[in-house]
């Protein structure tokens, strides 16, 4: 168990690292304790920094064996093959006192062959100690907007058309404002508008609340509404920040905020105001399919591929016996809720995002 102390100093570990994500915070660890994943945390220091992971563990019933997951992990001050292969090494110790786990899932936020990934190096080194490329959990395309530049910088990154649809809705009466935890019922009944729309699963009220109550009261958790001059909302965004980086995991938007381009407007003010308020980067968070990559470039930014997921298998038997329940279980999902297809491996719920959040 970690306490307040503990929690404060590794929150602070991975906010200071470069990347560090919301989903290796102890805020996140909190989320997912109701859903039934306990965390631990694997560090290892290889001399020349510090390299660590939350891990989110989960023993089904129906089997002996449990899953590890750490969500955008691990982070570093300092990546070398050294210290992943120190890591491995922790990992596997740390992971066998606690009783038999299949695999160790990872997906840190490295970009495919950028600085960390020179011609592939990184990803050979993992393989070197041990691990392998697995499905994939959180989005392994993005697009990133440097806070940096000024605002005038920024809005000359949009691209014209989007410009347009910004000040057209403006024209039309449509207006953000910042809400608190009282209005995410009005967040929760778009959200699912979109997703019925969109056809991919989230998951229930409750878990967005749990978010909110995680990171809220650090004043790292935004709710955006895109409203009509009648005040209906028509688009919503929740914002996620960890350190100098703003992430929008969830929103959507409704049939009239399309026609209003409401959804334009709500984006841009979203990272207008991530700046004003001290934040570098924002995160549109995933490129689920081709149309919205296409609106999120609108918005500048760059695109950015991740290395993926990748598994450190620690016991083949359990491994196979795990991949073929959560088969089961994600095409059980998604018959229920009408969907098509099998889903990808972002159903077992450790995750972030939901699959497909909308512009």
């Amino acid at each position: 168990m970690t306490g307040p102390l503990e929690d404060r100093a590794w929150d602070e570990f991975v906010a200071g690292s470069e990347p560090g994500s919301y989903l290796q915070t102890s805020a996140w660890a909190r989320v997912k304790a109701a859903n039934g994943w306990r965390a631990v945390r694997v560090t290892a220091e290889p001399g020349d920094g510090r390299i660590g992971a939350q891990v989110l563990l989960r023993r089904p019933r129906v089997l002996p064996w449990g899953f590890a997951y750490a969500p955008r992990g691990p982070v570093a001050s300092h990546w070398t093959a050294a210290a992943l292969e120190s890591f491995t090494e922790a990992a596997r110790q740390r992971l066998a006192a606690g009783g038999p786990i299949a695999t160790l899932r990872i997906d840190p936020e490295i970009e495919r062959d950028g600085p960390l990934d020179p011609g592939g190096e990184l990803r050979a080194a993992l393989r070197r100690a041990g691990w392998r490329e697995g499905p994939a959990v959180q989005p392994v395309t993005t697009r990133l907007i440097d806070l940096r530049a000024d605002e005038q910088a920024l809005w000359a990154n949009l691209r014209k058309k989007w410009r347009q649809y910004v000040n057209r809705a403006r024209s039309a009466g449509v207006r953000i404002v910042e809400a608190e935890g009282d209005r995410l019922g009005d967040f929760y009944r778009i959200y699912r508008e979109t997703a019925t729309r969109a056809g991919f699963l989230i998951r229930t009220e409750q878990a967005y609340r749990d978010v909110w109550a995680a990171f809220r009261p650090a004043g790292a958790a935004r709710l955006l509404f895109a409203e009509d001059a009648d005040g209906v909302p028509q688009a919503t965004l929740f914002l996620v920040r960890c350190g100098p980086r703003v992430v929008e995991p969830y929103g959507g938007m409704t049939a009239a905020g399309a026609e209003s381009r409401a959804n334009y407007l709500l984006k841009w003010e979203a990272i207008r105001s991530s700046r004003e308020q001290g934040a570098t980067s924002y995160d549109l968070w995933g490129l689920a399919h081709p149309g919205i990559a296409h609106f999120k470039s609108g918005f500048g930014g760059r695109e950015v591929h991740y290395i993926g997921a990748w598994d450190l298998v620690l016991d083949p038997l359990g491994r196979r016996a795990y991949e073929v329940a959560q088969a089961v279980r994600v095409r059980f999902a998604r018959r229920r809720h009408g969907l098509r297809g099998d889903g990808d491996a972002a159903a077992f719920g450790a995750g972030g995002a939901d699959g497909g959040a909308a512009g």
